[in-house]
């Protein structure tokens, strides 16, 4: 076999490959392809290519021209993400080997017999074409010369993954902000605009502003800032004074009243910025505002659960309701995140445990988790292990691979494994 890119297959060669091949000329279409492995000075950008596995909505974004890009410091896996979801990467072999040949003619482009299909109007393989007539094609009379760019043997395929906003967390704790007046101690050079921090952390556009609301991050001065929590507790509070002081309904709160009262007092970025955390439009009444009772509920509670304190439940919740604006009522399921209840103990109790302060690595995590409380059924858990889910793989399925679990009372507690 001659591998010289110098030689240049002729159709006397083919036609000798044909006999050897012992096949029919009236199965072969006119031109014939001549596959050319890479030179071994192919271009730089060439041998860099990478193969990827795409699924629909990867391709409808790279067609409709819409953002794909990649995302990953040295420390992290790479991942992929769109406009609105992210995927991970991970790289996989192939079993054969793929070239890849810009240009290649498939078998309909290959003949220039007139031969039409009665079906679609189009030259077909001959096969067909020779069982509908008695009609012969003739043999192959061109040579068309086809390089391959690059051989693959392995490619990238992507799995859909939760993103992963520990580093909004991480970056925006270092300068979280608790008033003007407090400024001077903030390194400004830790600071981030929206775009850098979006380039920073590992989630689609959509999902980044969804965590920024999560963790009530706000922009202030074109800065991404997360406030202080004590901070955070007291504005809220001068807000939530306005709706008794105007007599307004829950479900009519003026946003530029609001604003207004508050001008010289608070600046109006802060203002501005946790109002449209806060609230949501009014159902019945138009361009008035609701505040959200689970972010405001969640709020009064976290004021309460300091780290590493025990409160008896009663004593908790009839303390949380106290604190809460007229008309806010409390419900367990505010503490999803950031408060447990244990009722299995000696003492039934409540404690602060927050799921943004846990590890990242799972095995970690859950033994922390079993560390804090030895059973947990379903809804307590669900919290702290879902952002290691995907579309294929819920958070039932990483319990039960990870820990065991027993039926107490008709209802499945989940235990540590070890």
């Amino acid at each position: 076999m001659i591998f010289s890119q110098d030689y240049q297959r002729s159709v006397e060669d083919v036609h000798t490959i044909v006999r050897y091949a012992k096949l029919d000329n009236n199965n072969l279409t006119n031109i014939s392809q001549a596959i050319y492995y890479p030179h071994e000075d192919t271009p730089e950008d060439m041998v860099n290519l990478k193969l990827l596995e795409a699924d629909d909505h990867i391709l409808e974004q790279i067609s409709s021209g819409s953002s794909v890009s990649f995302k990953g410091a040295l420390n992290e896996k790479v991942v992929l993400c769109t406009e609105s979801r992210t995927y991970e990467l991970k790289e996989a072999e192939i079993s054969n080997s793929l070239l890849l040949v810009p240009k290649l003619k498939h078998a309909q482009a290959t003949s220039r017999s007139p031969i039409k299909s009665p079906k679609g109007g189009v030259n077909t393989s001959l096969d067909s074409s020779t069982e509908e007539t008695e009609e012969l094609v003739d043999s192959v009379d061109e040579i068309e010369r086809k390089d391959v760019v690059k051989v693959f043997h392995d490619y990238f395929e992507c799995r859909q993954v939760k993103p992963k906003y520990r580093k909004i967390i991480d970056l925006l704790r270092l300068t979280k902000y608790s008033g003007p007046e407090n400024e001077h101690l903030v390194d400004r050079s830790l600071l981030f605009r929206f775009n850098q921090l979006l380039d920073t952390v590992q989630c689609s556009k959509n999902e980044f502003e969804e965590g920024l609301k999560k963790y009530r991050a706000i922009e202030i001065e074109d800065r991404i800032r997360m406030l202080d929590n004590e901070y955070e507790y007291r504005v809220i509070t001068l807000m939530l004074a306005f709706i008794g002081e105007n007599s307004w309904k829950l479900d009519e709160i003026d946003k530029a009243t609001t604003i207004e009262a508050l001008e010289g007092i608070v600046p109006y970025e802060i203002v501005d910025g946790i109002f449209d955390v806060f609230t949501e439009k009014s159902e019945r009444v138009p361009e008035r505002f609701r505040y959200r009772e689970e972010l405001v509920c969640a709020l009064f509670a976290e004021k309460i659960l300091q780290q590493g304190l025990k409160f008896h439940i009663e004593e908790f919740l009839s303390t949380w309701q106290e604190t809460l604006p007229e008309g806010f009522k409390v419900d367990e399921k505010y503490l999803r995140g950031i408060g447990i209840i244990d009722r299995d103990g000696n003492v039934p109790c409540v404690r602060g445990l927050n799921e943004a302060d846990l590890p990242m690595n799972l095995l970690i995590r859950l033994t922390t988790l079993f560390r804090t409380k030895e059973r947990w059924n379903l809804e307590q858990i669900e919290p702290y292990i879902e952002c290691f889910t995907t579309p294929s793989l819920g958070v039932t399925s990483i319990l039960a691979k990870h820990t065991r679990s027993l039926v107490v009372n008709g209802v499945r507690i989940y235990v540590s494994k070890h």
